[in-house]
C-alpha cells in the first residue's frame, strides 16, 4: 500500500519537478527569440551586448533581461563552439543566475550551462568569478569558452599559482575569471597584505560560479587556507621523538579510526616520561602534565598521529626527498600543501626526509567565510541531493537537480558482499574478466593509491592488459580518461577518475586526432579526421552491443557523493551502461561500523569460500552507515565555522580599516584619534577620575608620556598649579602632543610624513594582526579542555577572543603613537649605512638559500647590463625562476628576490 506522500508526489509532483515546471514560460520566450538572434551578424550579438549593458546601467533588472541575453548566448556558443545548448541546460543556467546548485549528470554539458549566468551577471560590469578544482581546468575552460565570450564582446581571464603580479591583475580586471578556489582564497589574503591598492588583484566579490561545488564547498571545508612563514628549526627535536614512537606498545594509546583520532592512555603517558627523562627531552624535576612541558606534549601527540593515522601511498607520498600529501577526495597530489602544527614535520621525520622548518599562520581564512563574501554564489555538480542540509544551512544555497537531456539507461546493481578481502578480489578480477573478454569497457574504482597498484598487479598476473590513472601518474589523466571507453579498455583509477574529462564511449575522436596530427604534421587533417570519425563510430558501436561502460567499485567510500560520482561516469547522454559495487567484510568502512552482525549472519546463511551475498537491504544499511559519517563530517565542519567565523567578523573590521587607510592620502587624522586616546588611557591609569590631587602619580605619567608620546613637558608643575584637574592636563597634552608632530611633519617635508605615517600604521597593524591570529590558534586548541568544566567552549572562544581583539586595538595605538613619536630624518651618511646593511644581508639571505633537489639553479652567467645592487630599478622584472640578473648563476629566488 502506498503512503500519503508517495501518492501525493505521483499527483502534484516533488518541490523540485515545480521548481523545474515554473521555468517553462522562460526557456519558450528564450526559443521564441532565436530566430531574431540567429539573423543578426557578428558584431550584431556584440552590439547586443552594449545595449545590454546600457539598459542594466538605466536601471533595468537582470531577470527582465534574461530571455534576450541567454539567446544571444546560445547564438554565440553555436557560432563560436558549434554546440546549441539544450533547453534542461538553459533550465541550469537559470537556475545559476538565481543563486542556486544545479545538480547536473556527468556528461550534460555543465562548463557550457556556466556561460549563460556568467554573461547575464558580466553585463553589470562587475566581476563574475567561475570557480574549478584544479589548474588544467581553469586555463581549459578559459580557453575554451572564452571562444564564447569573445564572440560576445566580452574579456576572460584566468588565474593560476606562480602567475606573476602584472599578469594577474588583468585577469581580475576582464569580465569573466577563470580560477580555483585555492587561488582565489589565497589572492583574497595576499590582497590585503598589500601595501597599496595598485597592488591589489581582486576587484570585489560580486557573483561566483562554483564547478564541482560539492568537492570546494564540502570536502576542502574542513581546512582553512592558510598563508605562513618559517619560525624556528626543530628538526632534531622531531627525529628524536621520532625515534622513541615505534616504542610505543598497543596499550599505550587508543586508537578511533571512526573519528580519526589517537590518544594516549595513562601508561602511555608513564612510559612517555620515563623514556623523555631518559633522553634528557624532560628535566627530571618535570612531568608530562606540567604547564611547561606543553609544547613537548604538543609535538608527542603530533608524532603518534604521523605513525597511527596518516599512512604512505594513501594519505600521502614521498617524491623528491619531499612529503606530498594525496587529496582524500580526489586523489591527487597537493603539492605545496602542508599540514599546520608540527604533523608535516613529524611525517618528514618518519620517512625519514628533510625536516622544513615549521611554519607560522601571517593570514587564514576557511572557504565557508571566503565563499560568503560574495554577493551572489550559485554552483554546479553532479552530486548534491545529499548535503542539500548542508549548502542550505551554511551558504543559504538551495539544491536544484535538473533533468537529464535523455532518460539515463545505466544499470545499478545492488552491492556484491564477500566475507574475506581476498575473495573479494578473486571476484573482482573474474568480472574484469568477463567484460574485458566481451569487449566492454570497465573502469575500476579504488580509494588509495596502495589499493590501485595491488589490484593492478593481480590483473598483470592474469595477463588483462590496463591503465592505472592516480595521483602517481595525474600527468596522464586526460589521455588515460580519454581512452576509458574503447573497447576491452581496463582502467583502474583512485576517486579522480574523470575529472573534467568525459569518458566516451568508443574513446575521444578529438585527443586521437590532435595526437595522429602531432606524429604526422604533413598529414591532411580532413582525411586523418575522416579516418578517426570512421574508427570511432565501429569502436562506439561496438562498446555499445557490450553494454556500455561498466563501472566497477572495489570499496565503498565514506561518503555517498564520492560513489554517486563515480557510479555518473557510466550512462552519460543516454548510453547504456551498469556499475556494481563489490565490497568485504574487511573494507574499512565495513570493518569500522558493524561488520560483526554481518559476519554472524553470513556464518548462519552458511555461505560458500568465494560466494557473494547481494541483497537490497544490505544497500541500506550500508547507505545508513555512510550518512552517519557525512553527519560526523558536517558537525566538524560547523564546529570549525563557528570558531572562524568570530575570526572572521573580527578580519572583516582589520580588512577594511586597512582597505580605508590605503584609499586616503592623509592618516593624519586617524593618528591624531590614535594618539590622543593613548593619552586618554595615560591620564585614566596616573590620575584616575574621582580621585583626590595627592593620590596622582604624576611623575610616572610624565615618563609614560614621553616614552609612548615623545614630548618632554612638565606635567608635576601643571598639576601642582590652583585648579587643575584631569581635563585639563589632558588638553595641554593633546596640544603639546599635535604641536611636537606638526613639527616633525615640517622636519620631513609634509609629503613624506603622510607616506611614513601610512606605511607605519600597515606595518603595525599587520604585525599585531599576525600575533592575534597566533594567539587565537593556541586559544582554540585548548578552549575544548573548557567542557570538563562544564563551560560551553564555543562561547569561551567567543569571549576570550573578544577581549585579544580589545587588547589588539589598544596595543596598535600605543605602538604606532611610539613608532612615529620616536622617527627622526636620517642623515646622508645613515641612509648609507642602512643601504649598505640591507645588501649585506640580502646576500646573506641568498648565500644561506638551499636549492631544493629538483629546482636546480642554472650555471653563471654575466650581470645584467647596468645592474647596480644598490638600486633596484636595474635589476630588471626577473620571474622568481629566473636567472639572477647579478650573474651568480642561481634564480632570482634564491639570490637577490630572496627578500
Amino acid at each position: 500500500m502506498l503512503g500519503f506522500g508517495t501518492i501525493a508526489k505521483k499527483v502534484f509532483g516533488t518541490v523540485n519537478d515545480r521548481r523545474i515546471k515554473a521555468t517553462d514560460p522562460l526557456i519558450a520566450r528564450i526559443n521564441a527569440l532565436e530566430p531574431e538572434f540567429a539573423a543578426l551578424s557578428d558584431d550584431g550579438l556584440k552590439a547586443k551586448t552594449a545595449e545590454f549593458k546600457e539598459r542594466v546601467a538605466k536601471g533595468e533588472s537582470l531577470d527582465d533581461l534574461l530571455p534576450e541575453a541567454f539567446a544571444n548566448c546560445r547564438e554565440a556558443a553555436r557560432r563560436a563552439l558549434g554546440l546549441r545548448a539544450f533547453d534542461v541546460q538553459l533550465v541550469g543556467g537559470i537556475f545559476l543566475h538565481q543563486g542556486n546548485i544545479a545538480e547536473m549528470k556527468t556528461g550534460e554539458g555543465k562548463t557550457l550551462v556556466a556561460t549563460f549566468p556568467a554573461y547575464l551577471n558580466a553585463l553589470t560590469g562587475k566581476n563574475v568569478h567561475i570557480v574549478t578544482v584544479n589548474d588544467y581546468l581553469a586555463k581549459r575552460d578559459s580557453s575554451w569558452m572564452g571562444k564564447v565570450y569573445a564572440q560576445l564582446g566580452l574579456t576572460t581571464g584566468v588565474v593560476y599559482p606562480g602567475q606573476n603580479e602584472a599578469e594577474k591583475r588583468e585577469a581580475y580586471k576582464a569580465d569573466i575569471t577563470y580560477a580555483t578556489n585555492n587561488e582565489l582564497g589565497f589572492d583574497y589574503l595576499r590582497d590585503n597584505m598589500k601595501a597599496s591598492l595598485a597592488d591589489m588583484a581582486q576587484r570585489g566579490h560580486y557573483y561566483a560560479i562554483v564547478d564541482e561545488v560539492d568537492s570546494i564547498l564540502i570536502d576542502e571545508a574542513r581546512t582553512p587556507l592558510i598563508i605562513s612563514g618559517p619560525s624556528q628549526d626543530r628538526s632534531e627535536l622531531y627525529r628524536t621523538i621520532n625515534e622513541i614512537i615505534p616504542e610505543v606498545l598497543p596499550e599505550h594509546y587508543t586508537l578511533d579510526e571512526k573519528t580519526r583520532n589517537v590518544t594516549y592512555t595513562e601508561e602511555g603517558n608513564e612510559f612517555l616520561e620515563q623514556r623523555l627523562h631518559s633522553a634528557g627531552l624532560l628535566p627530571e624535576e618535570q612531568s608530562l602534565y606540567d604547564p611547561e612541558s606543553t609544547t613537548l606534549v604538543h609535538h608527542i601527540n603530533q608524532g603518534l598521529r604521523a605513525h597511527k593515522l596518516f599512512t604512505k601511498d594513501k594519505d600521502y607520498i614521498v617524491r623528491s626527498d619531499e612529503i606530498v600529501l594525496i587529496d582524500e577526495f580526489t586523489g591527487r597530489m597537493m603539492a605545496g600543501r602542508r599540514l599546520s602544527d608540527g604533523l608535516h614535520q613529524a611525517i618528514e621525520a618518519k620517512e625519514g626526509v628533510q625536516i622544513q622548518p615549521e611554519n607560522v599562520t601571517l593570514a587564514s581564512v576557511t572557504f565557508q567565510n571566503y565563499f560568503r563574501l560574495y554577493e551572489k554564489l550559485a554552483g554546479m555538480t553532479g552530486t548534491a541531493a545529499t548535503e542539500a542540509e548542508e549548502f542550505g544551512e551554511i551558504y543559504r544555497l538551495g539544491v536544484v537537480e535538473i533533468p537529464t537531456n535523455r532518460d539515463i539507461a545505466r544499470v545499478d546493481e545492488d552491492d556484491q558482499i564477500y566475507r574475506t578481502a581476498r575473495e573479494k578480489y578473486d571476484g573482482i578480477v573474474k568480472e574484469i574478466r568477463a567484460a574485458h573478454e566481451k569487449g566492454q569497457p570497465v573502469l575500476v574504482g579504488t580509494t588509495s593509491i596502495e589499493r590501485s597498484e595491488f589490484l593492478s598487479g593481480l590483473l598483470e598476473k592474469e595477463g588483462i592488459p590496463h591503465k592505472v590513472l592516480n595521483a602517481r601518474h595525474h600527468e596522464q589523466e586526460a589521455q588515460i580518461v580519454a581512452d576509458a571507453g574503447k573497447p576491452n579498455a581496463v582502467t583502474i583509477a583512485t576517486n579522480m577518475a574523470g575529472r573534467g574529462t568525459d569518458i566516451q564511449l568508443g574513446g575521444n575522436v578529438e585527443l586521437r586526432v590532435l595526437e595522429a596530427l602531432e606524429a604526422d604534421p604533413d598529414a591532411d587533417p580532413e582525411v586523418i579526421r575522416s579516418r578517426i570519425e570512421a574508427e570511432h563510430a565501429d569502436d562506439k558501436r561496438k562498446v555499445l552491443e557490450a553494454g556500455g561502460l561498466f563501472v566497477l567499485g572495489t570499496e565503498r567510500h565514506e561518503s555517498r557523493r564520492i560513489d554517486n560520482q563515480l557510479r555518473g561516469r557510466s550512462g552519460r547522454q543516454g548510453d547504456p551502461g551498469r556499475s556494481a559495487f563489490s565490497l568485504s567484510l574487511e573494507d574499512d568502512l565495513m570493518r569500522i561500523f558493524g561488520s560483526e552482525r554481518l559476519d554472524k549472519v553470513l556464518h548462519t546463511l552458511g555461505m560458500q569460500e568465494g560466494e557473494a551475498i547481494q541483497h537490497p537491504w544490505v544497500n541500506k544499511s550500508l547507505e545508513r552507515a555512510q550518512a552517519k559519517v557525512e553527519g560526523r563530517n558536517f558537525d566538524i565542519r560547523k564546529q570549525l565555522l563557528k570558531l572562524d567565523d568570530v575570526l572572521n567578523d573580527q578580519r572583516k573590521v582589520i580588512f577594511k580599516q586597512r582597505r580605508e587607510i590605503m584609499e586616503t592620502n592623509d592618516v593624519e587624522e586617524i593618528l591624531q584619534d590614535m594618539r590622543h586616546e593613548v593619552i586618554d588611557d595615560l591620564v585614566d591609569t596616573y590620575m584616575p577620575p574621582k580621585s583626590y590631587a595627592d593620590q596622582w602619580d604624576t611623575v610616572a605619567l610624565k615618563a609614560e608620556i614621553e616614552k609612548k608620546v615623545g614630548i618632554t613637558v612638565p606635567i608635576v608643575e601643571w598639576a601642582e598649579e590652583e585648579g587643575v584637574d584631569d581635563h585639563d592636563i589632558r588638553e595641554r597634552l593633546y596640544e603639546k602632543s599635535d604641536e611636537f608632530m606638526a613639527a616633525k611633519a615640517d622636519a620631513f617635508g609634509s609629503e613624506n610624513m603622510r607616506s611614513i605615517e601610512k606605511q607605519i600604521l600597515l606595518q603595525t597593524m599587520d604585525a599585531k594582526w599576525r600575533e592575534h591570529i597566533l594567539t587565537l590558534e593556541h586559544l582554540r586548541s585548548v578552549v575544548g579542555f573548557r567542557a570538563y568544566a562544564q563551560r560551553d567552549p564555543v562561547n569561551e572562544y567567543k569571549t576570550e577572543a573578544f577581549q585579544l581583539f580589545g587588547s589588539l586595538i589598544d596595543g596598535l595605538r600605543g605602538e604606532v603613537s611610539e613608532k612615529l613619536a620616536h622617527i627622526r630624518p636620517m642623515t646622508e651618511e645613515e641612509q648609507q649605512a642602512m643601504l649598505q646593511q640591507m645588501v649585506a644581508q640580502r646576500q646573506a639571505q641568498a648565500a644561506a638559500a638551499t636549492p631544493v633537489s629538483n629546482d636546480a639553479d642554472p650555471a653563471p652567467t654575466g650581470a645584467v647590463e647596468g645592474f647596480d645592487e644598490t638600486d633596484q630599478s636595474t635589476w630588471g622584472n626577473p620571474g622568481r625562476n629566473d636567472a639572477c640578473p647579478c650573474g651568480s648563476g642561481k634564480k632570482f629566488k634564491h639570490c637577490h628576490g630572496a627578500l
